[in-house]
């Protein structure tokens, strides 16, 4: 009964933090293997904190142990953010507490076979505390993961970065395991740290969703209307209209009269492509969650496979050029990948 009164939070919360993922954004595979992950941190961590044991004076693994165990919660998280398996707020956190999730079943396990005897109650509120600490610092972890891909990308496009986005990305990094450390050198009874700890978490990712949703419809309301405009101006036969339209006036002569073209229609099927994938995005975050129509399938299925052949028609050369305009980033990816998938 010990046992199930410790692992049940952590179940219970994880099944929350799925449930709020109404895009379907991580399967259960996926998260599966998160949980496995965090376990295994958690191992590694045990072997770790034994040695430090024997070598670092008392006191300080009450600061030094919970930034490692974040650290260490952090290396697949890295791994998800880099290989752009978490480009938005909701599917990050669900990937973060999974992990964290999978962290503090076996901590909890360590603490039972290894730890004193407790009553029923203290183990059911650290477990629901415990489980709490590291799902919501991992799933914090996880979205500074996110936003600082985002911003590499966009640096890496040579386009503008927001001051306030860094300092986001920065802060997210210091407060989780800021608030670890604080977690772990505060000694009040589980029922009054649960509600701290409950507390304090559920603003802090309250407030990172809304800033999350700020930049979610930057992305959306501002490269949206640039995109439409350059179809408009390209369908229009008057690519001078726009400011990406010029840039590709200005390169024409570099190419032959065969090639360029061929750079306009790759330019076109990725804006037709990147439009259609946002459009569905933002149906679905409306709560318009309609099939798209068997047309419209076939339309962008074959639209996706003219890019690719142009893709590999254009060569190297030509790709780099217009690189600034083909651009891919993670939640475009993201949405891409979602709408063939549906048409698939």
């Amino acid at each position: 009964m010990s046992f199930v009164a410790a692992l049940l939070p952590v179940a219970i919360y994880i099944f929350v933090v799925y449930s709020l993922d109404s895009f379907s954004l991580v399967s259960v595979r996926s998260l599966v293997t998160l949980v496995i992950t965090g376990m295994l941190s958690a191992v590694i961590c045990f072997g770790i904190f034994v040695l430090t044991g024997m070598l670092l004076p008392e006191g300080v693994s009450d600061y030094l142990n919970p930034v490692m165990e974040e650290a260490v919660k952090a290396i697949p998280l890295l791994f998800m953010a880099r290989s752009k398996k978490t480009v938005f707020f909701i599917d990050s956190v669900i990937c973060g507490a999974a992990v964290g999730g999978g962290f503090s079943i076996l901590e909890n396990v360590f603490y039972l076979v290894l730890g004193e005897e407790l009553g029923m109650g203290t183990i059911l509120f650290r477990g629901l505390e415990v489980a709490l600490v590291h799902m919501g610092c991992s799933a914090i972890i996880s979205v500074a993961l996110m936003f600082s891909v985002r911003l590499l990308e966009r640096v890496r496009s040579g386009l503008a970065v927001k001051g306030s986005d860094t300092v986001m990305s920065v802060f997210l990094f210091v407060i989780a395991p800021a608030l670890h450390v604080l977690h772990n050198s505060m000694h009040a009874n589980p029922l009054k740290q649960f509600v701290i700890v409950f507390g304090t978490l559920a603003l802090l990712l309250i407030w990172i969703y809304r800033y999350d949703g700020d930049m979610i419809h930057r992305w959306l309301d501002r490269g949206l209307d640039k995109q439409v405009s350059l179809l408009m101006s390209i369908k229009e036969g008057q690519l001078g209209d726009t400011k990406t339209g010029r840039f590709l006036m200005s390169v024409r002569d570099n190419f032959p009269q065969e090639v360029f073209f061929d750079v306009i229609c790759y330019v076109q099927l990725y804006v037709e492509l990147s439009v259609a994938a946002k459009s569905r995005f933002m149906m679905k975050e409306a709560g318009m969650d309609m099939p798209v129509a068997d047309a419209d399938k076939e339309l962008y299925l074959s639209q996706y496979t003219e890019y690719k052949s142009l893709e590999k028609r254009l060569g190297k050369t030509a790709r780099m050029t217009v690189a600034p305009v083909v651009k891919f980033y993670p939640a475009d990816r993201k949405a891409l990948d979602d709408l063939l998938d549906e048409c698939r």
